[in-house]
């Protein structure tokens, strides 16, 4: 099952036990269809960049909450009685793209190799570029030299 991120932005006035027993709700939801709530946070009071206008006036402030859960994707569109619920200003649900999870979650070693794949230092063996040495840059600006009085331009008079 996929992990996503359910952000709700609940108007500030609203107790916690109010804001727990919506968090309840969504969680039962996950329980019912086989999901699991994996995390649950709560950011506190935020300040709004723009008031957000229900039907009890604008709000410029909002209590914010991020529940992460392990959910089926037809999940999803059952939160959609959520737009009925008067406590919440908006509500956002979000899939998380790379997320590890099942059987490599558990065997995943919680990332102290993780930076073992790449090496500290190049070594000039990693690379395709040939070194050359003084002599064969002297041999190739004489060559230069050489080949560029092959070459006359038509205003330019021999010597």
């Amino acid at each position: 099952m996929p992990l996503y991120d359910c952000m709700l932005l609940v108007k500030p006035l609203v107790t916690r036990e109010a804001m727990a027993e919506l968090v309840a709700r969504v969680a039962r939801r996950a329980y019912q269809r086989n999901g699991v709530v994996t995390d649950v946070k709560s950011f506190g009071k935020v300040q709004l960049g723009y008031g957000i206008k229900k039907l009890d006036g604008r709000h410029y402030q909002g209590q914010l909450m991020q529940m992460t859960m392990m959910v089926p994707p037809s999940f999803t569109q059952e939160l959609h009685y959520l737009n009925k619920e008067d406590r919440l200003l908006r509500w956002l649900v979000v899939k998380h793209r790379d997320a590890v999870y099942g059987l490599e979650f558990i065997n995943e070693d919680d990332g102290r190799n993780e930076m073992s794949g790449f090496s500290l230092a190049h070594k000039k063996a990693d690379y395709d570029i040939e070194e050359c040495s003084d002599d064969s840059e002297s041999e190739f600006l004489s060559s230069s030299d050489e080949d560029s009085d092959e070459y006359k331009y038509e205003g330019e008079e021999e010597k």
